[in-house]
């Protein structure tokens, strides 16, 4: 249970990477969401071919089925999230898209006959709270909100909460197959849709490249690996708190290695979600 604490969370802080690397690059977001996929699919493949491994998961086609399930899920998520962000920006989209553990915490006693305590929803309260107080920055400072940007940030949430309800339903398929798996789905996903839209174009020049390369391989390939390759040996509400540490995480990489300034609502989100997560690990740990 130690491993699969570290390498969530581990993943989670890579996720959290995700906006200071992007931000290298002059690209659509569809570019960015269609070549992180590509590349990340292609590396965890390449990784399976050299340990002479299949793709195809040892696991009840059932479960299988549900790990393909969950790659759709992140797939059309991340379209959404993208679209979400350049409709309302990043903050009010951040909002509406971590509504997605909020979905799964609530889902929890009918699709995993999970109780939920009182002291556990409380926690879930405080982080939730700490959400809001890192965005309230980027809320305050309007976006141009519309409707359809609107939806897209919701359906981003909702379609956040099945890939994880989808992962969790799949518990025999673990390690790099299911990241593997997710991931080559999610990106056949994100090229079905770019069918339709066209094509995006690839990075231009070494440097555009290089952090695409990053982008997909490492924060996309390693960081999906990380993420998916055991969390469902984990419990619900352990996967719903935690998760937060993606966003905060994301707010102190932009502070350290953007120079963005962190402000005193921002901080104190931050120290709510610590102390949430850590408090709900205390908990199911008596």
């Amino acid at each position: 249970m130690l491993r699969a604490h570290i390498k969530y969370i581990s993943g989670l802080l890579l996720f959290g990477l995700n906006g200071v690397v992007s931000s290298r690059l002059a690209m659509p977001s569809m570019g960015i969401v269609f070549y992180r996929t590509l590349l990340g699919s292609l590396f965890l493949l390449l990784l399976l071919l050299l340990k002479g491994e299949r793709l195809r998961p040892d696991a009840p086609p059932r479960q299988t089925a549900a790990a393909a399930l969950s790659g759709v899920s992140m797939g059309l998520s991340w379209i959404f999230l993208y679209e979400a962000y350049q409709r309302i920006g990043v903050g009010l989209s951040s909002v509406a898209y971590y509504c997605g553990p909020v979905i799964v915490l609530l889902a929890a006693p009918l699709v995993f006959r999970k109780r939920l305590t009182a002291a556990q929803t409380a926690c879930f309260g405080v982080v939730f709270a700490g959400i809001l107080l890192i965005s309230v920055p980027d809320l305050s400072a309007g976006s141009g909100v519309d409707g359809p940007g609107l939806l897209c940030g919701f359906a981003s949430a909702l379609l956040h909460a099945l890939m994880v309800i989808f992962t969790m339903k799949a518990p025999e398929v673990t390690g790099m197959k299911n990241a593997a798996l997710q991931l080559a789905v999610s990106f056949f996903t994100v090229a079905a849709f770019a069918a339709f839209t066209g094509l995006p174009a690839p990075p231009q020049g070494g440097e555009q490249r290089l952090w695409m390369l990053v982008l997909g391989l490492v924060n996309t390939g390693l960081g999906c690996y990380l993420y998916f390759s055991d969390i469902a040996r984990l419990p619900v509400v352990t996967v719903s708190i935690l998760g937060y540490l993606e966003p905060m995480s994301a707010v102190f990489f932009a502070v350290l290695l953007l120079h963005e300034r962190l402000s005193a609502l921002e901080l104190a989100g931050a120290l709510l979600i610590l102390a949430g997560a850590a408090v709900t690990e205390r908990l199911r740990a008596e």
